[in-house]
């Protein structure tokens, strides 16, 4: 009794509960009925107990109550609202950084974009970090550093200083980009991570919406270093608030903690089957190896998996208009229609309605449209399954991005331009999360480089496209201007409706997206499991 209260367990009859104190604490609580499972070994050097978790694990974190993981979800979400948050919010203060530090426009555009830029950095460092070493030690570090940028960008006497924070700042914030997604793979199942998913998606997106409208009224009345310290309060809040209540939820290292401590209580070797794997060198057994790896296999497969370079591109160019619009808002309602710093960042609520309404989308017409697919199949569904919700979001995109171009003049009235964000803020969260769960269900093992390999593309379009805004609207005019990235969306249309008809053709035709689908079946048939690639 007294071992399982030092380890924040209940001794109550049935299935063993572990209070939230407890998970905060350990991590993999070892109970009596872990002390006491046959796990595969012998307990010595050669041949080491492999720990894996047992029936009705309390440690399991697909085992833990639904409002506890919604909790987790919710909470990990808010840390990519508000690095998304302060990337765009930034923009507010653009004139007030050009008066006080003696800036050109475009070199105080510049730390916008490299704020972006590290959003493509990081994930590259953060993701092999988080396997090594858990996703709450990560966050605790770079998020504390994100604050502490933040607080220093606000400080700053000179420009030099503000790039160089921002860039910093982009780069450790970047850290929920891939870690925090993966808290919702650890916890949800397929069934309940849908929904989860189109929840946790309207995050990293409904930040840079609201990012301008705060960002636009605080500099209009308490300038640009304000905004800086509202970012570092919020950044710090986030911080302190997630790091207090939420576990480590990553699998690997959890079962590795466990076996560490089975070690030490029963004196026989306990290891994890990934541990084996590293000592016996099927997997990267350091972080030299595992960073070279992670470095170098997202442009192997974006310059060799046409899958993933035409998907990442028209990501990209989604992700590359939204920063786009940052500097375009102001142009065509700040300069042409004379408002405001702080009302012309209110057109902004336009694409966060859409936003919302993708969300809607998700919850009530595609997640049950899913289910009954799985359902139907045993549990299996193909990656095809994913891109529904993209066909919908790739129409809607150019419809919206087009009426904003051709009504946004001075000319006409305010509404038609603020209510066409609509159909963009509902178009990007669609293709945005059918495009990311067909890339993971289609390179499986090979996700985490997927994503990478997706998330820098995304970063150089939305640290690049800002750059050229101003140069673009006063050569070409605003109406021009704003039809180069509809006719841009137009382009990559048809990509999604190409994959969703010949997507199981082109899969097998690609060396990495097979060799994952072969993988996958490989250890889906070893286990009696089902999943994506049973349909392969």
């Amino acid at each position: 009794m007294d071992e399982q209260k030092s380890l924040g367990t209940s001794s109550q009859p049935g299935r063993t509960r572990v209070s939230k104190r407890g998970l905060l604490a350990n991590g993999a609580p070892v109970t009596a009925a872990v002390l006491d499972w046959h796990y595969e070994g012998n307990g010595i050097a050669g041949d080491p107990y492999i720990v894996q978790w047992i029936a009705d694990d309390p440690g399991n974190p697909l085992f833990w109550k639904s409002w506890y993981k919604w909790f987790i979800a919710l909470s990990v979400a808010s840390t990519t609202l508000c690095v998304s948050f302060c990337s765009s919010a930034y923009s507010g203060g653009l004139e007030g950084i050009k008066k006080d530090l003696g800036a050109s426009h475009e070199v105080a555009t510049v730390g916008l974009s490299l704020f972006v830029l590290g959003f493509g950095i990081g994930p590259l460092i953060w993701a092999p970090l988080g396997e090594m070493y858990g996703r709450r030690v990560v966050f605790f570090a770079t998020f504390a550093a994100l604050t502490a940028f933040n607080a220093g960008t606000a400080a700053a006497r000179n420009i030099e200083t503000v790039l160089i924070l921002r860039l910093l700042g982009g780069t450790f914030g970047a850290s929920p980009f891939t870690n925090a997604g993966g808290v919702i793979a650890d916890i949800f199942d397929i069934r309940e991570r849908g929904f989860a998913m189109c929840i946790f998606a309207v995050a990293p997106f409904m930040g840079p919406v609201i990012g301008p409208l705060v960002g636009g009224f605080l500099g209009e009345t308490e300038g640009w270093r304000w905004i800086q310290g509202v970012m570092a309060i919020f950044s710090g809040a986030v911080w302190i608030f997630v790091s207090l209540a939420v576990p480590e939820t990553y699998s690997p290292v959890l079962l590795r903690r466990r076996a560490a401590e089975l070690s030490r209580l029963t004196g026989k070797v306990y290891l994890t089957k990934a541990q084996v794997e590293a000592e016996s060198g099927k997997k990267p057994a350091s972080l030299k190896d595992a960073l070279y790896t992670n470095l170098s296999r997202p442009w192997i497969l974006l310059f060799r998996e046409p899958i993933v370079f035409l998907l990442s591109f028209y990501m990209a160019v989604i992700y590359g208009t939204l920063y786009m619009l940052f500097g375009a808002y102001p142009i065509v309602y700040q300069q042409y229609r004379g408002w405001s710093l702080g009302v012309s960042g209110l057109p902004f609520i336009g694409v966060a309605v859409g936003m919302l309404a993708s969300v809607a989308y998700n919850i009530w017409i595609d997640n049950p449209r899913y289910l009954r697919l799985l359902h139907e199949n045993n549990g299996t569904a193909p990656p095809e399954a994913r891109l529904p919700p993209g066909l919908v979001g790739a129409v809607a995109l150019p419809v919206g991005l087009f009426i904003f171009a051709w009504t946004n003049g001075p000319e006409l009235p305010w509404a038609p331009s603020v209510i066409a964000g609509a159909p963009f803020g509902f178009a990007m969260v669609l293709v945005f999360l059918s495009v990311m769960n067909y890339l993971v269900d289609s390179y499986t093992i090979y996700a985490a480089s997927v994503l990478a390999a997706n998330s820098v593309f995304r970063a150089i379009f939305g640290a690049v496209f800002p750059l050229f805004t101003r140069q673009m609207y006063s050569g070409l005019g605003i109406h021009w201007a704003s039809t180069i990235p509809a006719f841009l969306s137009l382009i990559c249309l048809p990509f999604p409706f190409l994959f969703y008809r010949f997507g199981k053709r082109i899969r097998r035709k690609c060396k990495y997206s097979a060799l994952a689908a072969a993988a996958t079946a490989s250890l889906q048939k070893s286990s009696g499991l089902a999943g994506p690639a049973d349909a392969v």
